[in-house]
């Protein structure tokens, strides 16, 4: 259903170098730098099954800022991944916040592994994974 998912950046150098290490873990590779035609760079993570994760400086070249209730989740296919996603993005400049990494029990959903951080721009991240 998603095509992709943006995330503003005030500092697009740091945030390649940040999301270069912390999406490694995932397996995805270095994010490709894209110019829009504004002038504006672009950093986009693609997982090959055609979704793209992009970090973007601002169009309007007013400053990056956090969007209310928003999270991206990247999914991850063990609870390992998820503690080693949180902690390599903690390590990359990110911040942990929230419950530490570790499983959450859910009246819909069971029992699902879960760390929330935030990248260096404040943008709410999370790894998630629904066990078998």
């Amino acid at each position: 259903m998603l095509f992709h998912t943006m995330v503003g950046s005030n500092d697009i150098e740091r945030s390649k170098r940040f999301y270069d290490t912390v999406l490694g873990t995932l397996g995805a590779g270095e994010g490709t730098r894209n110019i829009a035609d504004s002038g504006h760079t672009r950093l986009i993570y693609n997982n090959g099954d055609g979704t793209n994760f992009i970090v973007s400086q601002p169009i309007n070249d007013e400053p990056a800022s956090v969007a209310n209730g928003s999270t991206v989740a990247f999914s991850c296919d063990s609870p390992e991944q998820v503690k080693l996603l949180h902690d390599t993005a903690v390590a990359a400049g990110g911040t942990s916040i929230e419950a530490p990494p570790g499983p959450r029990e859910t009246a819909s959903m069971g029992t699902i592994e879960l760390a929330y951080f935030r990248d260096p721009d404040g943008n709410k991240l999370c790894g998630i994974h629904f066990p078998a």
